[in-house]
Protein backbone atom coordinates (compact mmCIF):
# COMPACT_ATOMS: atom_id res chain seq x y z
CA UNK A 1 0.00 0.00 0.00
CA UNK A 2 1.22 3.49 -0.88
CA UNK A 3 0.47 5.86 1.99
CA UNK A 4 1.47 9.30 3.23
CA UNK A 5 2.04 10.70 6.72
CA UNK A 6 1.82 14.47 7.19
CA UNK A 7 2.33 15.25 10.83
CA UNK A 8 -0.58 13.64 12.65
CA UNK A 9 -2.43 12.83 9.42
CA UNK A 10 -2.24 9.24 8.22
CA UNK A 11 -3.43 9.06 4.59
CA UNK A 12 -4.03 5.70 2.92
CA UNK A 13 -2.96 7.10 -0.46
CA UNK A 14 -0.46 9.87 -1.21
CA UNK A 15 -2.90 11.97 -3.24
CA UNK A 16 -3.89 15.56 -2.47
CA UNK A 17 -6.56 17.60 -4.23
CA UNK A 18 -5.04 21.01 -4.98
CA UNK A 19 -7.06 24.05 -3.93
CA UNK A 20 -8.62 25.76 -6.95
CA UNK A 21 -10.55 29.02 -6.68
CA UNK A 22 -14.24 28.55 -7.43
CA UNK A 23 -13.78 24.79 -7.83
CA UNK A 24 -12.78 22.94 -4.67
CA UNK A 25 -15.68 24.02 -2.50
CA UNK A 26 -17.50 21.58 -0.22
CA UNK A 27 -19.69 20.41 -3.12
CA UNK A 28 -16.80 19.36 -5.34
CA UNK A 29 -14.82 17.81 -2.48
CA UNK A 30 -17.86 15.83 -1.37
CA UNK A 31 -18.40 14.58 -4.90
CA UNK A 32 -14.75 13.52 -5.25
CA UNK A 33 -14.86 11.68 -1.92
CA UNK A 34 -18.14 9.96 -2.75
CA UNK A 35 -16.85 8.78 -6.10
CA UNK A 36 -13.59 7.51 -4.63
CA UNK A 37 -15.54 5.51 -2.06
CA UNK A 38 -17.98 4.16 -4.65
CA UNK A 39 -15.35 3.27 -7.24
CA UNK A 40 -12.30 2.38 -5.15
CA UNK A 41 -13.81 1.28 -1.84
CA UNK A 42 -12.60 4.07 0.44
CA UNK A 43 -11.67 7.71 0.78
CA UNK A 44 -7.94 7.68 1.13
CA UNK A 45 -6.33 11.04 0.28
CA UNK A 46 -6.50 14.68 1.30
CA UNK A 47 -9.04 17.07 -0.20
CA UNK A 48 -8.15 20.74 0.31
CA UNK A 49 -10.74 23.52 0.26
CA UNK A 50 -10.50 26.71 -1.78
CA UNK A 51 -7.74 29.09 -0.79
CA UNK A 52 -8.88 31.76 1.66
CA UNK A 53 -7.11 34.98 2.57
CA UNK A 54 -5.85 35.03 6.15
CA UNK A 55 -6.81 38.66 6.64
CA UNK A 56 -10.35 38.07 5.35
CA UNK A 57 -10.69 35.08 7.67
CA UNK A 58 -9.57 37.06 10.72
CA UNK A 59 -11.94 39.86 9.76
CA UNK A 60 -14.72 37.26 9.47
CA UNK A 61 -15.82 38.31 6.03
CA UNK A 62 -19.02 36.31 5.34
CA UNK A 63 -17.98 35.13 1.87
CA UNK A 64 -14.69 33.82 3.25
CA UNK A 65 -16.34 32.04 6.16
CA UNK A 66 -18.76 30.43 3.69
CA UNK A 67 -15.77 29.11 1.74
CA UNK A 68 -14.51 27.29 4.84
CA UNK A 69 -17.60 25.05 4.94
CA UNK A 70 -16.84 21.35 5.35
CA UNK A 71 -19.14 18.36 4.96
CA UNK A 72 -20.54 16.71 8.11
CA UNK A 73 -18.41 13.58 7.59
CA UNK A 74 -15.42 15.23 5.92
CA UNK A 75 -12.17 14.16 7.54
CA UNK A 76 -9.52 15.36 7.58
CA UNK A 77 -10.69 18.92 7.02
CA UNK A 78 -8.01 20.76 5.07
CA UNK A 79 -7.90 24.55 4.70
CA UNK A 80 -5.45 26.58 2.61
CA UNK A 81 -4.40 30.10 3.59
CA UNK A 82 -3.05 32.88 1.41
CA UNK A 83 -1.03 35.28 3.54
CA UNK A 84 1.84 37.80 3.46
CA UNK A 85 2.02 38.95 7.08
CA UNK A 86 3.36 36.90 10.03
CA UNK A 87 1.01 38.61 12.51
CA UNK A 88 -2.09 38.01 10.39
CA UNK A 89 -0.92 34.46 9.73
CA UNK A 90 -0.66 33.76 13.45
CA UNK A 91 -4.10 35.26 14.11
CA UNK A 92 -5.72 33.23 11.32
CA UNK A 93 -4.06 29.96 12.33
CA UNK A 94 -4.93 30.57 15.99
CA UNK A 95 -8.54 31.20 14.97
CA UNK A 96 -8.57 27.91 13.08
CA UNK A 97 -7.22 26.13 16.17
CA UNK A 98 -9.44 27.83 18.75
CA UNK A 99 -12.64 27.41 16.74
CA UNK A 100 -11.86 23.90 15.50
CA UNK A 101 -12.21 24.99 11.88
CA UNK A 102 -9.86 22.47 10.26
CA UNK A 103 -7.53 19.54 10.87
CA UNK A 104 -4.78 20.72 8.50
CA UNK A 105 -3.48 24.10 7.35
CA UNK A 106 -1.78 24.48 3.98
CA UNK A 107 -0.13 27.75 2.99
CA UNK A 108 -0.12 29.05 -0.57
CA UNK A 109 3.02 30.65 -1.98
CA UNK A 110 2.42 29.54 -5.54
CA UNK A 111 -0.19 31.84 -7.04
CA UNK A 112 1.20 33.41 -10.26
CA UNK A 113 -1.70 35.80 -10.94
CA UNK A 114 -0.34 39.30 -11.76
CA UNK A 115 -2.66 41.07 -9.30
CA UNK A 116 -1.11 38.91 -6.56
CA UNK A 117 2.58 38.94 -7.51
CA UNK A 118 2.52 42.65 -8.33
CA UNK A 119 1.84 43.26 -4.63
CA UNK A 120 4.52 40.83 -3.46
CA UNK A 121 2.23 37.92 -2.67
CA UNK A 122 1.89 34.37 -3.95
CA UNK A 123 4.82 33.04 -5.97
CA UNK A 124 6.74 36.31 -5.47
CA UNK A 125 6.98 36.03 -1.70
CA UNK A 126 9.45 33.11 -1.21
CA UNK A 127 12.13 35.33 -2.79
CA UNK A 128 12.03 37.26 0.51
CA UNK A 129 13.55 34.43 2.52
CA UNK A 130 13.39 36.01 5.97
CA UNK A 131 9.78 37.12 5.60
CA UNK A 132 8.80 33.73 4.17
CA UNK A 133 10.37 31.97 7.16
CA UNK A 134 8.62 34.23 9.65
CA UNK A 135 5.24 33.58 8.03
CA UNK A 136 5.69 29.80 8.18
CA UNK A 137 6.96 30.03 11.75
CA UNK A 138 3.91 32.07 12.78
CA UNK A 139 1.50 29.41 11.53
CA UNK A 140 3.48 26.64 13.21
CA UNK A 141 3.59 28.56 16.49
CA UNK A 142 -0.18 29.06 16.42
CA UNK A 143 -0.72 25.31 16.09
CA UNK A 144 1.76 24.25 18.78
CA UNK A 145 0.32 21.64 21.12
CA UNK A 146 -2.29 20.53 18.60
CA UNK A 147 -2.54 17.75 16.02
CA UNK A 148 -2.95 20.30 13.20
CA UNK A 149 0.00 20.08 10.78
CA UNK A 150 1.09 23.06 8.69
CA UNK A 151 2.25 22.44 5.12
CA UNK A 152 3.58 24.83 2.48
CA UNK A 153 3.10 24.91 -1.30
CA UNK A 154 5.27 26.97 -3.66
CA UNK A 155 6.61 27.12 -7.22
CA UNK A 156 10.09 26.65 -8.65
CA UNK A 157 10.55 30.40 -8.48
CA UNK A 158 9.71 33.70 -10.07
CA UNK A 159 11.36 32.92 -13.41
CA UNK A 160 14.34 30.97 -14.75
CA UNK A 161 16.75 33.54 -13.32
CA UNK A 162 15.21 33.52 -9.84
CA UNK A 163 14.60 30.01 -8.53
CA UNK A 164 13.46 29.93 -4.91
CA UNK A 165 12.18 26.39 -4.29
CA UNK A 166 15.27 24.88 -2.69
CA UNK A 167 15.57 27.71 -0.16
CA UNK A 168 11.80 27.67 0.40
CA UNK A 169 11.79 23.94 1.11
CA UNK A 170 14.73 24.17 3.50
CA UNK A 171 13.29 27.17 5.33
CA UNK A 172 9.76 25.75 5.59
CA UNK A 173 11.02 22.44 6.99
CA UNK A 174 13.33 24.27 9.36
CA UNK A 175 10.47 26.38 10.71
CA UNK A 176 8.35 23.31 11.44
CA UNK A 177 6.28 22.66 8.31
CA UNK A 178 5.14 19.03 8.22
CA UNK A 179 5.44 18.75 4.41
CA UNK A 180 6.19 20.85 1.36
CA UNK A 181 4.65 20.74 -2.11
CA UNK A 182 6.19 22.00 -5.34
CA UNK A 183 4.31 23.06 -8.45
CA UNK A 184 7.09 22.40 -10.91
CA UNK A 185 6.67 25.60 -12.91
CA UNK A 186 7.91 29.13 -12.36
CA UNK A 187 5.50 32.02 -11.89
CA UNK A 188 6.55 33.24 -15.35
CA UNK A 189 5.27 29.99 -16.86
CA UNK A 190 1.92 30.35 -15.10
CA UNK A 191 0.14 27.18 -16.31
CA UNK A 192 1.74 26.97 -19.75
CA UNK A 193 4.27 24.55 -21.16
CA UNK A 194 5.42 21.47 -19.29
CA UNK A 195 6.08 21.08 -15.59
CA UNK A 196 9.76 20.34 -14.87
CA UNK A 197 9.56 17.24 -12.72
CA UNK A 198 13.35 17.29 -12.44
CA UNK A 199 12.98 20.20 -10.01
CA UNK A 200 10.74 18.03 -7.82
CA UNK A 201 13.55 15.46 -7.71
CA UNK A 202 16.03 18.22 -6.79
CA UNK A 203 13.79 19.41 -3.97
CA UNK A 204 13.36 15.84 -2.70
CA UNK A 205 17.16 15.47 -2.57
CA UNK A 206 17.46 18.83 -0.82
CA UNK A 207 14.67 18.37 1.76
CA UNK A 208 15.02 15.05 3.53
CA UNK A 209 13.27 15.47 6.89
CA UNK A 210 9.67 16.08 5.77
CA UNK A 211 7.58 14.68 2.89
CA UNK A 212 7.95 16.37 -0.49
CA UNK A 213 4.89 16.40 -2.74
CA UNK A 214 4.92 16.99 -6.49
CA UNK A 215 2.41 18.99 -8.52
CA UNK A 216 2.11 19.66 -12.23
CA UNK A 217 0.82 17.79 -15.28
CA UNK A 218 -0.93 14.90 -13.55
CA UNK A 219 -3.85 14.23 -15.87
CA UNK A 220 -4.15 10.46 -15.44
CA UNK A 221 -3.32 7.80 -12.87
CA UNK A 222 -0.23 6.70 -14.78
CA UNK A 223 1.11 10.27 -14.58
CA UNK A 224 1.07 10.09 -10.78
CA UNK A 225 2.79 6.71 -10.76
CA UNK A 226 5.43 8.02 -13.15
CA UNK A 227 6.03 11.24 -11.18
CA UNK A 228 6.63 9.34 -7.97
CA UNK A 229 8.92 6.86 -9.71
CA UNK A 230 10.94 9.51 -11.55
CA UNK A 231 11.27 12.07 -8.76
CA UNK A 232 11.13 10.02 -5.57
CA UNK A 233 8.48 12.39 -4.21
CA UNK A 234 6.33 11.19 -1.34
CA UNK A 235 2.98 12.17 -2.81
CA UNK A 236 1.21 14.00 -5.60
CA UNK A 237 -0.97 17.11 -5.70
CA UNK A 238 -3.63 17.08 -8.42
CA UNK A 239 -5.34 20.21 -9.72
CA UNK A 240 -6.52 20.77 -13.29
CA UNK A 241 -6.48 17.06 -14.11
CA UNK A 242 -9.66 16.46 -12.11
CA UNK A 243 -11.72 19.20 -13.77
CA UNK A 244 -14.78 17.43 -15.14
CA UNK A 245 -13.33 14.18 -13.81
CA UNK A 246 -14.01 14.05 -10.06
CA UNK A 247 -13.70 10.26 -10.28
CA UNK A 248 -9.96 10.64 -11.04
CA UNK A 249 -9.11 10.18 -7.36
CA UNK A 250 -10.53 6.66 -7.41
CA UNK A 251 -8.25 5.86 -10.34
CA UNK A 252 -5.26 7.45 -8.59
CA UNK A 253 -5.90 5.56 -5.37
CA UNK A 254 -6.16 2.25 -7.22
CA UNK A 255 -3.05 2.84 -9.35
CA UNK A 256 -0.88 3.92 -6.43
CA UNK A 257 -2.05 1.04 -4.26
CA UNK A 258 -1.67 -1.65 -6.91
CA UNK A 259 -5.34 -2.53 -7.32
CA UNK A 260 -7.31 -2.65 -10.59
CA UNK A 261 -8.35 0.78 -11.80
CA UNK A 262 -12.11 1.31 -12.09
CA UNK A 263 -13.54 1.60 -15.59
CA UNK A 264 -14.07 5.23 -16.65
CA UNK A 265 -17.76 6.25 -16.63
CA UNK A 266 -20.10 6.14 -19.59
CA UNK A 267 -21.96 9.25 -20.64
CA UNK A 268 -24.98 8.05 -18.69
CA UNK A 269 -22.86 7.74 -15.55
CA UNK A 270 -21.35 11.17 -16.19
CA UNK A 271 -24.89 12.58 -16.41
CA UNK A 272 -25.61 11.11 -12.96
CA UNK A 273 -22.41 12.67 -11.63
CA UNK A 274 -23.33 16.07 -13.12
CA UNK A 275 -26.74 15.84 -11.41
CA UNK A 276 -25.15 15.01 -8.07
CA UNK A 277 -22.69 17.88 -8.45
CA UNK A 278 -25.57 20.25 -9.15
CA UNK A 279 -27.45 19.03 -6.10
CA UNK A 280 -24.43 19.55 -3.86
CA UNK A 281 -23.81 23.03 -5.28
CA UNK A 282 -27.46 23.93 -4.71
CA UNK A 283 -27.19 22.76 -1.10
CA UNK A 284 -24.09 24.90 -0.58
CA UNK A 285 -24.99 28.07 -2.50
CA UNK A 286 -28.74 27.88 -3.05
CA UNK A 287 -30.23 26.63 -6.30
CA UNK A 288 -29.77 29.79 -8.35
CA UNK A 289 -26.12 30.41 -7.57
CA UNK A 290 -25.36 26.72 -7.39
CA UNK A 291 -26.56 26.09 -10.95
CA UNK A 292 -24.64 29.13 -12.18
CA UNK A 293 -21.55 27.63 -10.59
CA UNK A 294 -22.22 24.34 -12.35
CA UNK A 295 -22.09 25.96 -15.79
CA UNK A 296 -18.31 26.26 -15.88
CA UNK A 297 -17.98 22.53 -15.18
CA UNK A 298 -20.21 21.44 -18.07
CA UNK A 299 -17.62 21.77 -20.84
CA UNK A 300 -15.14 19.75 -18.80
CA UNK A 301 -17.69 17.02 -18.08
CA UNK A 302 -18.78 16.71 -21.71
CA UNK A 303 -15.33 16.96 -23.28
CA UNK A 304 -14.98 14.38 -26.05
CA UNK A 305 -18.55 13.09 -25.75
CA UNK A 306 -21.00 13.38 -28.69
CA UNK A 307 -23.29 15.81 -26.88
CA UNK A 308 -23.87 18.32 -29.73
CA UNK A 309 -23.42 22.08 -29.70
CA UNK A 310 -27.07 22.84 -28.87
CA UNK A 311 -26.94 20.61 -25.80
CA UNK A 312 -23.65 22.14 -24.65
CA UNK A 313 -25.00 25.67 -25.04
CA UNK A 314 -28.22 24.79 -23.20
CA UNK A 315 -26.36 23.16 -20.32
CA UNK A 316 -24.02 26.15 -20.09
CA UNK A 317 -27.09 28.33 -19.47
CA UNK A 318 -28.96 26.05 -17.06
CA UNK A 319 -30.51 27.79 -14.05
CA UNK A 320 -32.63 25.21 -12.17
CA UNK A 321 -32.36 21.55 -11.21
CA UNK A 322 -35.55 20.76 -13.13
CA UNK A 323 -34.13 22.39 -16.25
CA UNK A 324 -30.93 20.38 -15.82
CA UNK A 325 -32.91 17.16 -15.44
CA UNK A 326 -34.75 17.86 -18.68
CA UNK A 327 -31.43 18.17 -20.51
CA UNK A 328 -29.62 15.23 -18.93
CA UNK A 329 -32.32 12.73 -19.94
CA UNK A 330 -31.63 13.62 -23.56
CA UNK A 331 -28.06 12.34 -23.40
CA UNK A 332 -27.38 8.79 -24.68
CA UNK A 333 -26.45 6.62 -21.72
CA UNK A 334 -24.20 3.93 -23.16
CA UNK A 335 -21.46 6.03 -24.81
CA UNK A 336 -18.10 4.94 -23.36
CA UNK A 337 -15.62 7.44 -21.98
CA UNK A 338 -13.80 8.88 -25.03
CA UNK A 339 -10.05 8.96 -25.57
CA UNK A 340 -10.48 12.58 -26.66
CA UNK A 341 -11.39 13.46 -23.07
CA UNK A 342 -7.98 12.50 -21.75
CA UNK A 343 -4.96 14.75 -21.41
CA UNK A 344 -4.49 18.37 -20.25
CA UNK A 345 -7.51 20.44 -19.32
CA UNK A 346 -8.27 23.69 -17.58
CA UNK A 347 -6.41 26.96 -17.91
CA UNK A 348 -3.06 26.99 -19.66
CA UNK A 349 -2.48 30.43 -21.14
CA UNK A 350 0.94 31.63 -22.12
CA UNK A 351 4.10 32.53 -20.20
CA UNK A 352 4.90 36.15 -19.44
CA UNK A 353 7.01 38.53 -17.41
CA UNK A 354 6.08 38.40 -13.73
CA UNK A 355 4.66 41.60 -12.27
CA UNK A 356 6.54 42.51 -9.09
CA UNK A 357 6.63 45.53 -6.76
CA UNK A 358 9.31 48.05 -7.63
CA UNK A 359 12.66 46.99 -6.19
CA UNK A 360 11.33 43.57 -5.11
CA UNK A 361 14.44 41.74 -6.27
CA UNK A 362 16.91 44.13 -4.61
CA UNK A 363 17.19 42.42 -1.22
CA UNK A 364 16.02 38.85 -0.57
CA UNK A 365 16.51 39.31 3.19
CA UNK A 366 14.15 42.29 3.40
CA UNK A 367 11.35 41.29 5.78
CA UNK A 368 9.03 44.25 5.29
CA UNK A 369 5.46 43.05 4.79
CA UNK A 370 4.35 44.02 1.27
CA UNK A 371 1.69 46.73 1.36
CA UNK A 372 -1.79 45.83 0.15
CA UNK A 373 -0.92 42.27 -0.82
CA UNK A 374 -3.58 40.74 1.41
CA UNK A 375 -6.50 42.89 0.29
CA UNK A 376 -7.66 40.80 -2.65
CA UNK A 377 -10.65 38.53 -2.42
CA UNK A 378 -10.22 35.00 -1.13
CA UNK A 379 -9.48 32.52 -3.88
CA UNK A 380 -6.58 34.40 -5.46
Amino acid sequence: MSSLKIGSLELRSPVVLAPMAGITNVAFRTLCRELETARAGSTSGLYVCEMVTARALVERQPATLHMTTFGPTESPRSLQLYTVDPDTTYAAAKMIVDENMADHIDMNFGCPVPKVTSKGGGAALPYKRTLFGRIVAAAVKATEGTDIPVTVKFRVGIDDEHHTHLDAGRIAAGEGAAAVALHARTAAQRYSGTADWGEIARLKEHVTDVPVLGNGDIFAAEDAVRMMAETGCDGVVVGRGCLGRPWLFAELSAALNGTPEPTPPTLGEVATIIRRHAELLADHHGEGKGLRELRKHVAWYLRGFPAGSDMRVAMAMVSTLDELDGLLVQLPTDVPFPKDAEGPRGRQGSPGKVSLPEGWLDDPEDCLVPAGADLMHSGG
